[in-house]
């Protein structure tokens, strides 16, 4: 039996999806750059229908034509050195997948080169750790469609699936499926921190215990809260430390890691000049915990205001703070959507942001009840500028707007960092402000570097002799 797909690259998350192509019924051929991880992953598979390969020729001959070859590697050197070991033994009209966290832009310049030499590229965005890719991530393709209508048997079937529906979608051309997995990343960085935001008020202002907490977190993923990472926090939560017999939260270190998605997404926006301070801010706060060292220096020396011994109303200001984080939610979620906005007017794409938000119903790190909402959002107005304009989150955050206020002044007043629902109290209040004091800092501009200035009563670009 020939083999129908390919799979290089045996980690944890090649291996995963390899098995889950397995098991949905494709002849999956499978190479790894080092062979110990093939064999483990011979060794632990017996019986599944694949093929392993030890020679990258042997492992090419064996697919059928058009090859379908699927990259799980290492986002930057690992994907060009790979396509290059490749590119002797492939024949036109021959596919590779980058299933990777590649940069959107190494995408595009990868398809360009591979485009030339006939071969069709895909980036495929793929979000879910390896729970996901084994039983069904959201998958985010890039590409030319006519290449991807080729593979979307395969990724339509693997794919998770909600109400029969697959989370996999074609996004548009070149890049446009990596960028969408690089924003994903961004709001996943932001929901994370708001979480965190969140749980800090309720342990460190109200004095909960953690397994009381856990029951919060559990109560609130019930309702429009519902979300995957509402789910693990509470699991997370109840867990002990089998060392210590501690609550396991209790002894990680408070480092934080990243691998650049993040990064990536702030730098997109600001270069293509969209708001994105929470996920910004988000990033900000990993790096700030990266400082442990300079932190418990800072502890011994730095003041802060005395906690207030006075006894909050435990129903009334656990409300105000799911009301907090649900906002804070929204507005990461709109920074994110707004960024693809931009993005397909920038690129000339165009991103299908209703069926985005379905893809993320199921498989992904941010899957959440309400991206249903934020579907229906673009379905009825599909040229919708900012979804806080829409007419169901307009009136969610007029209503969970005080809320939110009362939770980051409470931490303020408190000496509690919330980076993220401070910048999404920012957000909100600086959207919906129809005269700013944007124009002092243009008059500022045009005084010491004579930028100029536009008024607001007449047409016409203006300079003052200050």
């Amino acid at each position: 039996m020939i083999n129908t797909i390919g799979v290089i690259g045996l980690g944890v998350m090649g291996s995963n999806i390899a098995l889950n192509m397995a098991n949905k019924g494709e002849q999956v051929a499978v190479y790894n750059y080092t062979r110990d991880l093939t064999d483990l992953f011979v060794k632990n598979n017996e019986g599944k229908s694949f093929r392993a390969y030890y020679d990258i020729h042997e492992f090419v001959q064996s697919l059928e034509a058009p090859r379908k070859i699927f990259l799980m590697v290492t986002a930057g050197k690992a994907i060009d050195s790979v396509i290059n070991l490749l590119l002797p033994h492939l024949e036109a009209n021959d596919i590779i997948m980058d299933g990777g966290n590649s940069h959107f832009l190494d995408t595009e310049r990868r398809y360009d080169e591979l485009k030339a030499k006939g071969i069709g590229y895909l980036g495929i965005g793929i979000s879910g750790g390896e729970v996901g890719a084994l039983n069904g991530p959201s998958i985010m393709p890039g590409g030319d469609q006519e290449v991807y209508e080729k593979v979307a048997p395969i990724f339509t079937k693997i794919a998770a699936q909600v109400e029969q529906d697959p989370c996999c979608v074609y996004l548009g051309p070149k890049g446009a499926g990596h960028f969408v997995k690089m924003v994903h990343n961004g709001i996943e960085y932001a929901d994370m921190q708001l979480i965190t935001e969140a749980y800090t008020f309720l342990r460190n202002r109200l004095n909960l215990s953690i397994l009381e907490i856990a029951d919060i977190f559990d109560e609130w993923n019930q309702g429009e809260l519902k979300s995957y990472l509402i789910e693990i926090t509470t699991e997370i939560l109840r867990k002990k430390d089998e060392i210590t017999g501690l609550p396991l939260i209790d002894v990680i270190l408070d480092k934080t890691g990243q691998k650049g998605t993040g990064k990536w997404t702030s730098i997109q926006a600001i270069d293509n000049g969209v708001p994105a301070s929470i996920i910004t801010e988000s990033l900000f706060a990993r790096y700030l915990s990266s400082l442990k060292e300079e932190r418990i220096v800072a502890a011994d020396i730095l003041a802060g205001p005395e906690m207030e011994q006075v006894a909050l109303d435990r129903s009334t200001w656990i409300e105000n703070v799911r009301q907090a984080l649900y906002l804070g939610k929204i507005c990461a979620y709109t920074q994110g959507f707004s960024q693809y906005k931009t993005a397909a007017e920038t690129y000339g794409w165009d991103l299908p942001l209703q069926d985005i938000a379905l893809i993320f119903r199921g498989g992904c790190i941010i899957r959440a009840e309400f991206l249903n909402t934020i579907s229906e959002c673009y379905q009825k107005d599909p040229q919708l500028v900012n979804l806080l304009l829409s007419p169901y989150f307009s009136e969610k955050v007029k209503e969970y707007q005080p809320g939110l206020r009362k939770v980051v002044c409470e931490g303020i007043v408190n000496g509690i960092s919330f980076p993220c629902l401070s910048a999404s109290l920012a957000y909100y209040d600086s959207y919906r402000t129809g005269n700013s004091n944007a124009s002092l800092v243009q008059a500022q501009r045009d005084y010491f570097g004579a930028h100029t200035y536009e008024r607001n009563d007449r047409p016409g670009t203006f300079h003052t002799n200050w």
